[in-house]
């Protein structure tokens, strides 16, 4: 404890980091502030009982920091660039040009590759927002707008995503932290009071058990997420003797972390994509008025209405791309001949195709625990949802999985910026 007392004395004292700690907090005021700015046109009342009945726009809200329920400017979040890099990250399977740019070009090939992203990102941005307009207008949502309106509400909420997406690369860059993480984290904790007051609002003294039960399986939830984003599996590594220079250098020993969880939360985001896609789609298509798609809306919106089946597919499809993703960005080749050509062998294990073919078999089944953990927490809001049968007492797993892992994200890095300093 005195030890963090001390690290977190340094970075208050030393103007570098207290500098980039205060930009982060500017950047998150900044944005607290877009989101409470609402675009022209909202009926208040028909949006509050359409978003509390709607799981298609809560699940969406995650992800749009929160600026979704005020359907501020900044509504679609940093949503369309984190769905640009997800199409970016299935891309590098198909295009070995985008693979070798990701993953052997340095960071020349990754700010190449982000910069692919951030065009893909305007598209996108404009086709949400043009179905998520579309859908709130024929609701009722959005009253009285002409053509020019809705175009330039249209304009409005995709100059805001663009404009999140800078913030949070600057919070990247000037800050500390992942700038789009900390926004989406921002919006999830500016919620937190809206919530507490709605369980407090429905308080039933006689369900008091259920409530104490309830707070033990959150701080539960909250303990193996941590314990499960920082378990690692270390891999014993040996340097054998080298000779550089006329000098001899003995062998030596170290270890490669394998992570237990090594995809995050991005098999969620993937999952979610895809359970979500249809019905933006389908939104998009009300603006055509052809016959079908009403029925089309209504077999997508009974299936998420459906706990038992939605559940059994979102945990399907979060362990599946739980393994895409692990094989996307793990490489037990690339792993195996890095090490051949440092000098670097696993004991007990032949250089080459053995080390890659034990790498492989090694991740498969730490990635098999990983995605299951994934799985149960992403599904854990519509499990608690059946067992007690109160919509409010739903623990966002996402929400946790994503807040657990920005707040130890944060902590590595300034940890590893006061040690900077202090050597």
């Amino acid at each position: 404890m005195q030890t963090f007392l001390q690290k977190l004395k340094v970075a208050f004292t030393e103007p570098a980091i207290r500098n980039r700690i205060l930009f982060v907090l500017g950047a998150l005021i900044i944005f607290r502030m877009l989101a409470a700015i609402p675009i022209p046109g909202v009926d208040q009342t028909v949006l509050e009982q359409f978003f509390t009945n709607n799981e298609f726009l809560g699940l969406l809200n995650i992800f749009s920091g929160g600026g979704l329920a005020n359907l501020s400017i900044v509504m679609l979040g940093v949503g369309p660039f984190i769905t640009a890099s997800i199409i970016m990250q299935l891309m590098t399977v198909m295009s070995s040009k985008l693979k070798s740019m990701y993953s052997e070009e340095g960071e020349a090939g990754r700010a190449k590759f982000t910069q692919y992203s951030r065009m893909l990102t305007l598209p996108l941005a404009v086709l949400q927002g043009f179905g998520f307009l579309t859908l709130l207008q024929s609701q009722g949502v959005l009253s009285g707008l002409t053509t020019f309106d809705f175009v330039t509400n249209v304009i409005l909420i995709v100059a805001g995503s663009m404009l999140l997406m800078w913030i949070g690369e600057l919070v990247t860059e000037y800050g500390v932290g992942n700038g789009v993480s900390i926004i989406i984290f921002a919006g999830i904790v500016a919620t937190l009071p809206g919530q507490f007051s709605q369980l407090l609002f429905s308080y039933d003294p006689s369900q008091l058990p259920l409530f104490i039960g309830f707070g033990l399986v959150t701080i539960g939830v909250i303990y193996a997420v941590v314990v499960m984003t920082e378990a690692e599996r270390p891999v014993p590594i040996t340097y054998s003797k080298q000779s550089r220079g006329g000098a001899n250098y003995g062998s030596s020993q170290s270890y490669l972390p394998m992570r237990l969880n090594q995809a995050g939360v991005i098999p969620i985001i993937f999952a979610l994509s895809i359970i979500l896609f249809p019905q933006m789609i389908l939104n998009i298509l009300t603006a055509f008025d052809l016959p079908w798609v009403a029925d089309a809306n209504a077999v997508v919106s009974g299936f998420l209405a459906n706990q038992w089946a939605y559940g059994a597919v979102y945990f399907t499809l979060v362990v599946l791309f739980t393994f895409f993703y692990t094989a996307v960005t793990f490489d037990p080749d690339a792993v195996s001949k890095n090490l051949q050509r440092s000098g670097g062998f696993i004991p007990g294990i032949r250089p080459g195709a053995n080390t890659s073919e034990y790498l492989g078999n090694l991740v498969t089944r730490l990635t098999l625990v990983g995605a299951g953990f994934l799985g149960l927490v992403a599904v854990l809001p519509v499990g608690m949802q059946i067992v007690t049968g109160i919509s409010t007492l739903a623990i966002g797993g996402t929400a946790v999985l994503i807040v657990v892992s920005v707040v130890l994200d944060l902590i590595r890095r300034l940890d590893a910026q006061v040690s900077m300093r202090e050597y």
